[in-house]
């Protein structure tokens, strides 16, 4: 196989682009900790009995909802980062600016699902969703760009692969955007169509 021959200002050191990657590794870590954070047990807990607890307990369930939705979303986008850099084998200054701004849409998600989960209104779904959306599309972006011409991934990478790719990026985005259209005739329901992204990005190879 010919050799690249990288153009100016791209990078291709192993270490620079792994040091990228655990970055943004430690990133969708972190944020998905911080959701288990946001369930706090009740303040009576030590004086409850043992119905009071449960009740207590059960009481939680919005926020055991978006605990569940956010580590399922936040799990999805970490796939599909994951990925996209086993393909991409160079690196530069755009990418990386790129790569931070899909690090600060993740980073956001935490707060987004401490709305939801104290107010799980319209406004507070359509938050959330727009958040979704922001890393679903920043991370197509992401990829578009490294894949364009082949710039920045595997010189033999086959179009058939990167169109896959794109739809894989795509799908989140899109049914986030929907369920704000659906949040108009019931937030809950918009919430529940969020539960069909995990599957979905998995079932695209």
């Amino acid at each position: 196989m010919r050799k690249r021959l990288n153009p100016p200002h791209v990078e291709s050191d192993e270490i620079g682009l792994e040091r990228l990657v655990f970055f943004s590794d430690a990133v969708f870590a972190i944020a998905i900790t911080l959701l288990a954070l946001e369930i706090r047990p009740p303040a009576s807990i030590a004086h409850e009995g043992n119905a009071e607890l449960l009740n207590s307990l059960l009481s939680l369930w919005p926020k055991y909802l978006g605990f569940f939705i956010s580590f399922l979303s936040i799990g999805s986008f970490w796939l599909i980062h994951h990925r996209q850099y086993r393909h991409i084998e160079q690196y530069d200054t755009r990418l990386m600016f790129i790569n931070l701004l899909v690090l600060m849409s993740v980073a956001f998600i935490p707060f987004s699902t401490a709305v939801i989960s104290e107010n799980g209104n319209r406004t507070a779904t359509i938050l959330y969703a727009l958040n979704a959306s922001l890393v679903g599309f920043l991370s197509t972006w992401l990829w578009v760009y490294a894949s364009y011409n082949r710039r920045l991934v595997k010189a033999d990478l086959k179009p058939a692969a990167i169109r896959r790719a794109v739809i894989r990026n795509l799908i989140a985005p899109t049914i986030f955007l929907f369920s704000i259209g659906l949040s108009f005739i019931d937030p809950d329901l918009a919430k529940f169509l969020w539960l069909l992204i995990a599957p979905a990005v998995f079932l695209v190879k």
